[in-house]
């Protein structure tokens, strides 16, 4: 889907209130409809000479069908399930639209932070160069100390570049899924910072939350709009009572009309069976119970779908804890080494290749650590839209 944001939020809008308007309608045919109407009738013979006429003046309901067998019923009640199907799959998109604006969020986060680390290695580098420079001026070190330095300040310089671009294009974005530019400021500087603006999901949750998610409540109307438009197919098989009332003035001349002895009333019953109709109502039948059954097996995947959703979530929160845990304690340990090697190298007790290692060794586990971050932020933003935000 190419529309987002705002715009996307007026298509489904707009599908909503199409639904309201079809149950609206639907609704009003079950109520009686309210009419004037004002009439003369003339009529006369050549032979005779004699004409009559008669004026009317006359309020009342027209062609009202009485609903005995619920056909009516069935197809506004149809029309309100579908109506409520619509406002729940708008309440889809608003969670989706909502969580996806959350991750493009954490995205410039993430970008920003890993930006930080590349940033703070190119100074680290820079400072190495010129350490072993120095110290190759002095004969200490060789050409390949230095040419090794500058190899993993080429590399941090390469992913500056490419984490300004990255964080340029999850700007672009989120200000394409919010419909406006964002202020710089709204967003943390770091991924750190934007950990505590998370809530963790609570403890103990009944799965019945599940059947608050909108894609099953939506299922379930769809199941009963079906079940609705099986009642109105059946009543299609039996008889159709209508009536015309009507009330008000009769007379055969005008300055009579409005008086009090003028006063009438019209009442037209009709009945209408189906005798033969080439098997249609019998098509509409089976075409609404298999509708229905579709609907069956919609709620159903739509319900198996919450539960696997939600449990693959739970799969990633069941372990992403412990791999934080050990990305931290690898960077302390990369840290460390890093600066004994460093020491080593400037004493002049090891080579320069140790120190480069430990050097590409920690930048790694710096990246590797905001990573992990964006996978639990990410996951605490999944969690809450598969349990429906509830």
């Amino acid at each position: 889907v190419e529309l987002v944001g705002d715009r996307l939020a007026i298509v489904y809008l707009a599908d909503v209130q199409s639904a309201r308007a079809s149950y609206a309608l639907a609704r009003a045919r079950t109520l009686p409809g309210l009419g004037v109407t004002a009439g003369a009738n003339l009529v006369g013979t050549r032979d005779a000479g004699v004409s009559t006429h008669e004026l009317s003046l006359l309020l009342g309901a027209s062609e009202l069908e009485l609903d005995v067998f619920g056909r009516l019923r069935s197809l506004s009640h149809a029309a309100q399930e579908r109506y409520l199907a619509s406002r729940a799959g708008a309440e889809a998109v608003r969670l989706t639209l909502i969580s996806e604006t959350a991750r493009a969020w954490l995205a410039i986060c993430t970008e920003r932070s890993l930006l930080a680390i590349a940033r703070q290695t190119e100074q680290s580098a820079s400072a190495s160069i010129e350490v072993t420079r120095s110290r190759f001026s002095g004969g200490v070190a060789s050409e390949l100390d230095v040419r090794q330095a500058e190899t993993i300040l080429a590399q941090a310089r390469s992913d500056v570049a490419t984490y300004l671009t990255t964080e340029a294009q999850a700007e672009n974005a989120l200000r394409l899924l919010v419909g406006h530019a964002v202020d710089a400021s709204d967003v943390p500087d770091d991924l750190d910072a934007s950990e505590t603006w998370i809530a963790e999901i609570p403890a103990g949750l009944d799965s019945q939350v599940l059947l608050a998610r909108p894609e099953v409540q939506a299922a379930e109307h769809a199941l009963r709009a079906a079940h609705a438009d099986i009642g109105a197919a059946r009543a299609a098989f039996f008889p159709r009572l209508s009536l015309t009332a009507l009330g008000g003035f009769m007379s055969d001349s005008l300055a009579s009309l409005l008086r009090v002895g003028s006063m009438g009333f019209r009442l037209q019953p009709s009945v209408s069976q189906p005798i033969f109709t080439g098997g249609a109502n019998e098509a509409v039948l089976a075409s609404a119970r298999a509708e229905r059954s579709r609907s069956v097996a919609e709620y159903e995947r739509a319900i198996q779908r919450a539960f696997r959703d939600v449990a693959d979530a739970l799969a990633r929160r069941g372990t992403i804890e412990q791999q934080l845990l050990a990305q931290q304690q690898l960077v302390a340990a990369a840290e460390g080494s890093y600066r004994l090697a460093e020491a080593r190298y400037r004493s002049g007790a090891d080579t320069y290749l140790n120190a480069l290692d430990a050097q590409r060794t920690l930048y790694l586990a710096r990246r590797a650590l905001v990573l992990s971050r964006r996978v639990r932020a990410d996951n605490l933003v999944i969690l809450y839209r598969v349990l429906g935000a509830g």
